[in-house]
């Protein structure tokens, strides 16, 4: 109640766009949390532009490329766009005059991540993604930049100490392993929508093109390219406990640990599974809640990252072609996150308060879970 509208509308359109980051954006402390929610509108107006293929290249690369100076145009808006999350644009002059109303220092970190991911997303409209190194590069820009961009943010805030926001190869590798979880596991979808983002390189030893492992008779092949992109994305995680083993502030921790476990979750789920090439491989709705109200200290962290690479590990084929990288990857997370005690112990170390905290967390995000799959489906069916 005590938010200005315009803020009040922001927040909304947080809770209509995200889903899983909703609540634990909402948890931070402080000024971060209206820092952290316009940073989040504003890559997602930008991520909207990006999605939105009825833009013709000629139209969209500019928009990329000057997006960053919208932000600072009281009156700039983009009214065309046939996405689901068009209102972020349509809306944009809400959004920029709250971002105008954020402190200098949070200013110049969103506008200056806002402008390099602008350049790089419009650098991949115009190609695809062939080498290891340029889904690297690929992912840095749409999600490492957004890790750099939150843990500037962390030390602007006076929460996390300078060198989270000046760390950022580590800051870079959290992003990285979202952003590959979500491509590993969203091949189908992506297949379906005419979007590729599998490195070439990879999945051209297994297939001549990447359509091809969706088909039933390729179905080994399919998996083994699987396993290989599932054991390049876990090179990420010692990088993820180091960063998450710096942090000091409460919700920030929770912030970015909450992800992190649920990626290699879904890695664990997805890892030797033919259901990828058939459907949707998500974690259950209970086992995301646990790991939400677990993920509370750099202690629990480990034990539920040791927990998922065992569960990967029982199932590496001994035929599989990247068996051996694969038990070196995990023999290297083992050695950084061996749980000091039982890993039941892990609930020990948060006070009852803050599990009472989380499991609120976890609820809200549930119920907006709820009511935005519920409206999103009440446009469609408006709109058909």
């Amino acid at each position: 109640d005590s938010l200005g509208h315009g803020l009040r509308t922001c927040y909304w359109y947080l809770n209509q766009t995200s889903r899983s980051f909703a609540a634990v954006i909402q948890a931070l402390d402080g000024e971060l949390r209206h820092a952290v929610c316009i940073f989040y509108l504003v890559l997602r107006a930008l991520d909207t532009i990006e999605d939105d293929m009825t833009i013709s290249l000629d139209v969209k690369v500019p928009m990329l490329h000057e997006f960053h100076s919208y932000l600072y145009q009281p009156e700039w808006k983009y009214m065309e766009s046939k996405e689901k999350d068009r209102q972020v644009l349509e809306d944009f002059p809400t959004i920029s005059m709250e971002f105008r109303n954020l402190s200098k220092v949070y200013q110049d970190v969103i506008s200056d991540i806002c402008h390099k991911m602008g350049v790089g997303m419009a650098e991949f409209l115009e190609k695809k993604v062939d080498s290891q190194h340029e889904w690297d590069r690929y992912c840095h820009y749409v999600a490492g930049l957004v890790g750099i961009g939150l843990s500037r943010l962390f030390s602007a805030s006076e929460l996390e100490d300078p060198i989270v926001g000046q760390d950022t190869e580590l800051a870079n590798s959290m992003g990285l392993f979202l952003q590959k979880t979500n491509i590993i596991r969203d091949y189908l979808e992506d297949q379906m929508e005419g979007r590729e983002f599998w490195p070439r390189e990879v999945w051209s030893r297994y297939a001549k093109k990447l359509s091809d492992l969706a088909k039933p008779e390729n179905i080994d092949m399919a998996v083994q390219c699987l396993n290989e992109l599932i054991t390049n994305a876990l090179h990420h995680v010692p990088d993820v406990l180091t960063y998450l083993s710096r942090l000091k502030n409460q919700s920030v921790f929770n912030f970015c640990a909450i992800p992190q476990v649920m990626a290699i979750a879904t890695l664990a789920a997805c890892y030797n599974n033919k259901q990828v090439f058939r459907g949707v491989v998500k974690i259950r709705k209970g086992q995301a809640v646990t790991l939400m109200m677990d993920a509370t200290n750099i202690q629990a962290v480990k034990a539920i990252m040791y927990q998922y690479v065992e569960e990967i590990y029982q199932k590496i084929p001994s035929t599989d072609p990247s068996s051996n990288k694969t038990q070196q990857v995990i023999a290297s997370i083992r050695a950084m996150s061996l749980p000091s005690g039982p890993m039941a112990s892990r609930h020990h170390y948060s006070p009852i308060y803050l599990s009472c905290a989380m499991l609120l967390a976890a609820l809200s995000w549930q119920y907006l879970s709820t009511i935005s799959k519920a409206t999103e489906e009440y446009v469609q069916a408006g709109e058909n």
